[in-house]
């Protein structure tokens, strides 16, 4: 079956918001899409009558087993060609997303193939995030972010959450990428920023917001 961009769109989001609550409401994902209830109430019944998603009163909407395949599928996409962009054509990891997201709704799946075998099959993008097999089925890592990273520990960073051009950007400040190594050697009550070190660079103080965003493994 096939679907429009919007649709496509709309079905990653619910895959996305899934991940981190249990009820995905219409006002939650009106809120992610940036657009109104009502459209989003529309959407939701075609995406209904193509059961790509469940509907239960009072407990929101879910995807159904074959909406998780789809979502997966434009998921694989867009961090593969993420892969692409940072890996082959140098891009930074902050200025990718948006390319991306264009490039997720190619529909040849030979192509997209192809690309995986090209790089060598990754398992994770240039953000951290895992990438799904041509099956749907995604790598688990144990990682926590840096307010949780026990202190004097050395830690490589896996993973950023929030991957907004700004946090890229401050996180490239830092000199914070997928795999640095660095260490916390204080954390403060007051706010909960942490001072990290990393290498041979001077420490350097981070907010609280930043330190729960960046995930790392000891």
């Amino acid at each position: 079956m096939t679907h429009t961009i919007t649709e496509e769109n709309y079905i990653k989001a619910i895959y996305l918001l899934q991940l981190t609550t249990d009820k995905v409401s219409t006002s939650l994902l009106s809120a992610e899409m940036n657009t109104k209830p009502a459209s989003v109430t529309d959407m939701l019944k075609k995406l209904r009558a193509k059961r790509i998603v469940h509907y239960q009163r009072y407990k929101g909407f879910s995807l159904t087993e074959s909406g998780n395949k789809k979502a997966l599928s434009v998921i694989r996409k867009h961090r593969l060609w993420e892969y692409f962009l940072v890996n082959k054509l140098g891009f930074e990891w902050d200025e990718v997303h948006k390319v991306a997201e264009e490039l997720e709704h190619i529909t040849s799946n030979e192509l997209i193939t192809r690309l995986d075998n090209f790089l060598g099959n990754p398992s994770f993008d240039p953000h951290g995030d895992p990438i799904p097999d041509q099956h749907g089925k995604i790598k688990k890592i144990k990682q926590a972010n840096l307010s949780a990273i026990p202190l004097k520990k050395t830690a490589s960073v896996s993973s950023v959450k929030n991957q907004s051009e700004e946090m890229l950007e401050m996180l490239n400040h830092f000199q914070i990428g997928i795999g640095t190594k660095l260490k916390i050697l204080r954390r403060f009550e007051f706010d909960g920023s942490v001072e990290i070190k990393i290498d041979r660079h001077p420490a350097t103080i981070i907010s609280k917001q930043v330190a729960q965003n960046v995930y790392c493994i000891i």
